[in-house]
């Protein structure tokens, strides 16, 4: 029997199959656009995402020649926040707007100022950001009356290609946390949310566990698939979530690390936990526990901005090779990773990139050591947050780009003073879907029974103790940068 998992991402769809033996068969990809048809917009048309789903399928069952009567079950991965809006017979009454999308901070704005953050974080866990769904509502009711008065149902992106695979309107706990509709600590709609928005729970999916039931493909699905028999859809998750599975971050004290465009955190654990500043997403873990996750918006495009805007022509190779000869400059030199401005620890838009601490003495390597420095810095933003919340981290795995560099990896291990672990697959979300397909037809008894099965470290990296000390002097300085150069980032986004 197979298992496949679907990652409905931002540019593309994955799909990916594990069999009965643990082993990960093969996988699709099919790309479809995003359209920017104004500044801060960012949509797409959900017909794209079932027209290449539904191909992606196809292929990969041709492609592994797998017989229409072994696909036991489905589940997903999705793009997070997406708000698809659906009349009264399941017509898209607008483009999706997406989660990269920026027009509602007005909205945002307007969220707080009404339940104030204090009680906004006790009824969902989180504060009101622009990539969230309830902001996207709060704008189509503002500006789009005639839409939001024909919507009969409100769906997230992944969610589409479930409607379209059963027929049925179902979420799972861990997308849901990040519409800011979720009281995530109870696992269910904050009917606080609800009254604001002005919206009824029956327009909003049934909520479900990741690894739980919803539904089955349809009759004309199947045929159109050229799959046979009952075949099950499983709940899914939101990207991280599914991409944390599929890292096997699902026990207490391990720690998963993203060194992709953006830079992510995440950690799971039995408790909910909100930090009393909600510096971290606090949000429903999808093998029915919770998670906490930091997210700095700029990581592995601080080194691709270094190597191919300032330094063009010279290759990661030649500047991770000259970083790895020098030394710990001597004047402490600092870089700071705001070059998109940042979300945590401190959710400030105008923050800005900058090198603190250069010398006639400093050079080309000691610049892209302190940009890989940088970034781990902000990354243990993060995990100093996770430690105030009595959150255990003991292990720490690095997936993305950025962590095809041994270098970065071993200066992650020194800043954080922890075990870095490299795993034997990269697939995240599409394969954290498909052990999720996998524990919904039982196929395993749990998720982090599937997770055990199907991932397995390679590789560890333990810290530098000299390192070690001399991080531990050099981040501090780079905390204060941030205090200290704050009037003067306000001062530059004004003029």
């Amino acid at each position: 029997m197979y298992f496949l998992g679907i990652d409905l991402g931002t540019s593309s769809v994955k799909v990916l199959a594990i069999n009965d033996n643990n082993e990960i068969a093969g996988d699709v990809t099919r790309e479809y656009p995003v359209y920017f048809p104004q500044d801060k917009w960012a949509q797409q048309d959900p017909a794209d995402w079932w027209k290449q789903t539904v191909l992606a399928i196809k292929e990969l069952i041709h492609d592994l020649n797998i017989p229409g009567d072994q696909v036991r079950a489905i589940s997903f991965s999705g793009q997070m926040h997406g708000l698809v809006a659906l009349g009264a017979q399941n017509e898209v009454l607008t483009p999706a707007i997406l989660w990269c999308d920026q027009r509602t901070q007005m909205e945002c704005d307007e969220i707080t100022a009404f339940f104030g953050q204090e009680k906004l974080s006790i009824y969902t866990g989180n504060k009101a950001l622009t990539g969230f769904t309830a902001p996207k509502i709060l704008w189509v009711k503002k500006n789009l009356p005639e839409v939001f008065a024909k919507t009969r149902h409100i769906l997230l992106p992944k969610d589409y290609i479930r409607l379209m695979l059963t027929g049925g309107y179902a979420t799972d706990v861990s997308d849901a946390s990040g519409m800011l509709l979720l009281d995530v600590k109870n696992r269910r709609w904050s009917q606080e949310m609800l009254g604001f928005l002005e919206i009824k729970e029956e327009q909003l999916p049934k909520l479900y566990e990741s690894y739980e039931v919803t539904g089955v493909v349809t009759e004309q699905v199947k045929i159109e698939l050229g799959l046979e028999g009952e075949i099950l859809v499983v709940g899914g998750a939101g990207d991280q979530a599914a991409g944390a599975i599929g890292t096997g971050t699902v026990e207490d004290g391990i720690v998963s690390v993203t060194l992709g465009t953006s830079g992510v955190v995440f950690a799971a654990h039995e408790f909910f936990a909100v930090d009393e500043k909600n510096r971290l997403h606090a949000f429903c873990h999808a093998n029915g526990k919770y998670h906490s996750m930091g997210v700095m918006l700029s990581a592995a495009s601080c080194l691709k901005w270094w190597a191919e805007t300032i330094h063009p022509g010279i290759g990661f190779d030649t500047l991770l090779e000259e970083a790895e000869k020098a030394e710990f400059d001597s004047s402490r030199l600092v870089f700071l990773p705001y070059l998109m401005g940042e979300r945590t620890p401190y959710s400030d838009p105008d923050a800005k990139g900058c090198f603190i601490g250069m010398t006639a003495t400093t050079t080309r390597g000691h610049m892209t050591r302190a940009v890989l420095e940088g970034v781990a810095f902000g990354l243990y933003d993060s995990l100093k947050i996770l430690e105030e919340l009595k959150v255990p981290i003991k292990q720490v795995r690095v997936i993305g780009g950025g962590a095809r560099s041994a270098l970065w990896k071993q200066i992650l291990a020194d800043v954080f003073s922890l075990e870095i672990q490299e795993i034997n697959t990269n697939l995240g979300g599409a394969l954290g879907a498909a052990i999720l397909a996998a524990v919904g037809a039982k196929r395993y008894a749990t998720v982090d029974e599937g997770c055990r099965a199907m991932i397995k470290v390679i590789n560890r990296i333990t810290p530098i103790y000299e390192n070690v000390e001399k991080y531990k002097s050099i981040y501090p300085l780079y905390v204060d940068l941030y205090a200290d150069l704050k009037k003067w980032f306000e001062k530059s986004a004004i003029s």
